[in-house]
């Protein structure tokens, strides 16, 4: 994944992949400043074959990343549970949701729901109610329709926060190299 420079305003779509209802959030990134711009959910008609809602879920993101123009999408990892077919399922479900970002040329990262809650409640196990009472903080005017779109704000925002201090890092180890020309 090839971070763009901090400058400027970075549109972020975070995803949260699932069969039933796949989360999305699009927020702006601004230095530390959080800017909500829109959030919703795909939620493919439950009796469709299964590769009919993966393509239900593929094309509901690709009308949101083509209305929305993000630069960068952070997707979250797939829990393991004791259901093995549903893993997998959810498993397709997420490989969608990695397809789309990359078909129109978007760089995609990977966050694990444990990575998530701690960087935006603090806690590694934070409740559903936690993460949503941090969004109403971090991003006031947002208002996701569903727990699904408000984890895909706070996968947004994991993106933000992460790609920050990766660029950070970058720039600090190019002016060590520089001092030692």
């Amino acid at each position: 994944m090839t971070a763009l420079p901090i400058r400027g305003p970075v549109r972020i779509i975070g995803i949260d992949p699932g069969l039933r209802r796949t989360g999305w959030g699009v927020i702006e990134a601004d230095g530390n400043r959080l800017i909500y711009v829109a959030c919703g959910s795909v939620e493919p008609p439950n009796d469709l074959p299964l590769a009919s809602r993966l393509l239900a879920i593929h094309e509901g993101l690709a009308s949101v990343l083509s209305d929305h123009q993000p630069m960068e999408a952070a997707v979250e990892q797939t829990f393991v549970n004791k259901d093995g077919v549903a893993t997998l399922k959810l498993g397709q479900a997420r490989g969608v949701a990695m397809l789309a970002p990359a078909m129109f040329g978007i760089s995609v990262a990977e966050y694990a729901p444990n990575q998530v809650k701690k960087t935006v409640v603090g806690a590694g196990h934070a409740e559903k109610a936690q993460i949503a009472m941090m969004l109403k903080i971090l991003l006031p005017k947002a208002d996701p329709p569903s727990a699904d779109a408000a984890d895909a704000l706070a996968i947004a925002i994991t993106h933000a926060h992460h790609r920050q201090s990766t660029a950070l890092r970058l720039k600090v180890a190019s002016l060590s190299d520089v001092r030692h020309i």
